[in-house]
């Protein structure tokens, strides 16, 4: 682990002035075989292909620890405070990244264990937020959520919505962040789901041959646009 100075501004510099832009694309999933992991690979390739440096955050293969300790905030009051050297580590490649991506799936509305922690341990007090000027202001995130729905359950739209609040309401737009995006991908699983008007589980048969092909090919797809789209609202920006 690298040495850093005491001096928390120095250790959490920006290093964004580099002509090449940075995208940090995060993955939340614990097997690299996933559809999380594919999908995360395809967006990466997508972002590559525009122009980006690929700095991929693959939290569980890094080992990282969700669990917020005494050594990540001594001190919450205190914005200038001292934080934990993994957690310093994870700053820079945030300050360091022009866009964010975050590809995981969805659990109960919401984002994995790891996923979350993440954000709890590094998005910390005096660092994403509690300041009058944001350090990560002007930044871009696409939140490329997965799930096992399908795009004809009327669940979906709320689905859509609850992640729209918590992610980009209550998360990037509060830490400074000019747009947060979130893309749910429907129809991730083998076997259909979907709720009915009674609030029952119906699970359709296993998809395999060319339905599979032609499922998980609409899925690429439709992964390809969300990024797309996300750079097309970056380049309008600019």
């Amino acid at each position: 682990m690298p040495q850093h100075s005491s001096d928390t501004s120095s250790d959490t510099s920006s290093d964004t002035s580099s002509d090449i832009r940075t995208a940090l694309v995060v993955v939340a999933h614990h097997r690299s075989d996933s559809l999380t992991a594919h999908t995360a690979r395809r967006a990466a390739a997508r972002l590559e292909a525009a122009g980006y440096r690929i700095d991929l955050l693959d939290l569980h293969a890094e080992g990282f620890d969700p669990r917020m300790s005494v050594e990540d905030q001594p001190d919450w009051g205190n914005r200038e405070k001292r934080y934990s050297e993994e957690t310093h580590a994870h700053m820079r490649r945030i300050l360091n990244a022009h866009v964010i991506v975050a590809v995981f799936p969805v659990y109960w509305q919401s984002v994995p264990a790891v996923l979350k922690g993440w954000i709890d341990r590094v998005w910390n007090y005096g660092f994403a937020y509690g300041r009058s000027k944001p350090r990560l202001a002007g930044k871009r995130m696409l939140w490329l959520a997965l799930a096992g729905a399908t795009t004809d359950d009327p669940f979906a739209e709320s689905m859509q919505s609850v992640l729209e609040a918590n992610l980009s309401d209550g998360i990037a737009y509060y830490c400074g962040f000019s747009r947060s995006t979130v893309g749910l991908l429907l129809n991730a699983e083998e076997r259909s789901q979907r709720i009915d008007a009674e609030g029952n589980l119906l699970v359709g048969d296993v998809v395999s041959g060319a339905e599979r092909e032609a499922q998980y090919t609409e899925f690429d797809r439709r992964t390809g646009k969300f990024v797309d789209e996300f750079l097309a609202d970056e380049l309008a920006a600019a």
